[in-house]
């Protein structure tokens, strides 16, 4: 038996249907299980510190040199064999101590026999005088020629000059017989000695035997490159450091061990030549020295207390970066709340900030936490965190 033909279109109709509607509730169930698209991320949390001017002390840290307050070398004065060293090396003496004793025999004798001619010119003299008083006398009664008056009174007259010559000569033995007793020139400390007894010592020489140095106060001669000077100078005149008067520098001193010098120093004066070697100039200030910590030739840090920047920028260190050719950078929030990068010109370190010449100005909100998360650009969620205060024992000074 044979089907219908209508019948067999209306039941494929119906499977074809069955099969499209099938279709179709497939792709809405698949449809419902894709997930929704997810929300955009939130800007990132990032600390600022809002830039403002600060007054800061301006230092600078400088190479110095400890010298002696005076520096006294004790050297021959006469020539001699040494008899006596009358002090112990590295003592304290005391101006117009003897040090030394040289033989005083031959300048003894030397001294007697300047006596002795003054003596015998003194008579020649007590003569030679009787004798022109004498002949005024006869020459007013014409008993005598005025040839022989005016010899007469030209020898008064020679007889008066070797007197004269004979208290030099006198006067000269005997500072050569006081120079047979070497005595310290100035109060300080001695030295090692470079005579010993037994040996000879000449004045044409001067022959040196000891050194004395006043160490109770010393001085630091301290090493200023022109250019700092040249840079100091320059931020003065424009208003940016405030300088300091000669009375009020401060110079505190670092020694090499990292201590700190407990004395404070007073500075004196700047020189005005350059040293052509090291292109800088030399700045001198003064210290106690009681008990004698700071030695001759010590080398020592010293921080110069320059003068008062009024209105510095300060930016933290750790909001400090640098880029590949090593210039500083930093992050900014700009008023859209976007990262925007500066690059900075620094100056000195004040504590953990730097003092900032140009690229940030007051006002402006620097990163500080978060950098490693952010990039120039992004949009961020800013939250201002306490700023970096330097410690009060911590002015600023070159890095």
């Amino acid at each position: 038996m044979f089907a219908h033909p209508l019948t067999s279109t209306k039941a494929n109709s119906r499977a074809a249907f069955g099969v499209i509607h099938a279709g179709l509730a497939l792709l809405l169930l698949a449809s419902c299980d894709k997930p929704a698209p997810p929300p955009a991320p939130a800007p990132p949390e990032v600390g600022v510190v809002t830039v403002a001017p600060s007054a800061v002390t301006v230092t600078t840290d400088l190479p110095g040199r400890v010298t002696p307050f005076l520096v006294a070398e004790v050297r021959a004065r006469v020539d001699g064999i040494v008899l006596k060293r009358l002090f112990v090396e590295g003592s304290d003496v005391k101006e117009g101590q003897v040090l030394y004793q040289i033989d005083p025999a031959p300048y003894q004798a030397a001294l007697d026999s300047a006596l002795a001619t003054l003596e015998k010119a003194k008579a020649a003299l007590t003569s030679a005088q009787a004798q022109a008083a004498r002949y005024k006398v006869l020459v007013a009664a014409n008993a005598v020629s005025k040839q022989d008056y005016v010899n007469a009174t030209a020898s008064s007259g020679q007889a008066a000059a070797d007197v004269a010559a004979a208290k030099a000569q006198v006067e000269t033995a005997r500072i050569n017989l006081g120079y047979t007793e070497v005595r310290a020139p100035i109060s300080g400390r001695i030295g090692l000695t470079d005579v010993t007894v037994g040996g000879y010592v000449q004045a044409s020489a001067a022959t040196l035997m000891s050194t004395i140095q006043q160490v109770d106060h010393v001085y630091v001669n301290i090493a200023q490159s022109v250019s700092d000077l040249l840079r100091l100078r320059r931020e003065a005149a424009s208003g940016q450091v405030a300088m300091a008067g000669p009375d009020g520098v401060k110079v505190t001193l670092a020694l090499d061990d990292g201590s700190t010098y407990p004395l404070g120093g007073q500075f004196q004066f700047s020189d005005i030549t350059v040293d052509q070697g090291t292109g800088s100039v030399t700045l001198r200030a003064v210290y106690p020295n009681p008990d004698y910590l700071l030695l001759p030739g010590m080398f020592v840090h010293a921080k110069l207390v320059e003068g008062i920047s009024p209105s510095a920028i300060l930016v933290p260190d750790i909001a400090v970066t640098h880029d590949a050719k090593g210039d500083p950078t930093t992050l900014v929030v700009d008023a859209d709340n976007k990262v925007e990068l500066r690059k900075l010109v620094t100056g000195q370190t004040y504590g953990a900030n730097w003092i900032v010449e140009s690229g940030v100005k007051a006002g402006e909100r620097v990163i500080v936490r978060g950098i490693q998360f952010v990039r120039p650009g992004m949009p961020v969620k800013p939250v201002e965190d306490p700023p970096t205060a330097p410690p009060a024992s911590a002015p600023a000074s070159k890095p």
